[in-house]
């Protein structure tokens, strides 16, 4: 859990700050920002020194009346840094300077403890394989295939006016799906 430096908003007068002088950080931290009046917006500012191993994800907020509101501080560089951190309210009405110290190794990046069961092969999760050709069951084959026979026939019986090489082809088209579906069945 990162620490948290506690910055009051106006809670004297409007655009008010109270700020502690100094804060030790030992990684990443949150700036909480508590609000006891009226809306304002609140810049921060890492100096040179402390914008070197850390960052804002964004430097000016808005902070509704009466709410408080965390703004993270990411320290991913090493120290030891010592710097300021510069908080501005009311577009410059008031202005505090806290100075930061972060201390040597003050990054989150602790080891990772790793359980020795990671390290021991997993067995291999059994898969349901994609159904083959043979798993298929014929119905719907089948069913392609009397929508192609009964096409087959219609287009041959408006293209060639003739009943008898309608049922012809009809009767061959049959045929092949036939032979097809015990091809199926038997592999």
């Amino acid at each position: 859990m990162p620490d948290s430096l506690p910055v009051h908003l106006n809670r004297t007068d409007i655009h008010s700050l109270e700020v502690p002088n100094e804060f030790d950080a030992t990684g990443s931290f949150d700036v909480q920002l508590v609000n006891h009046g009226e809306a304002l917006h609140v810049h921060l500012h890492l100096d040179d020194s402390l914008s070197s191993i850390a960052s804002l994800d964004a430097t000016n907020h808005h902070v509704r009346a009466e709410t408080d509101r965390l703004v993270k501080i990411t320290v991913d560089g090493d120290g030891p840094v010592r710097g300021k951190l510069k908080i501005v309210t009311g577009y410059g009405a008031e202005t505090r300077y806290i100075d930061i110290y972060i201390p040597e190794g003050g990054t989150e990046n602790e080891p990772v403890i790793v359980d020795d069961e990671l390290s021991k092969p997993q067995p291999k999760p059994t898969t349901e394989s994609e159904p083959s050709l043979e798993d298929l069951s014929a119905g719907p084959i089948l069913a392609a295939g009397g929508f192609t026979v009964l096409i087959a026939g219609l287009i041959t019986l408006v293209l060639t006016e003739s009943m008898l090489l309608t049922v012809a082809a009809v009767l061959v088209v049959t045929i092949v799906l036939g032979l097809l579906s015990v091809a199926v069945r038997s592999s």
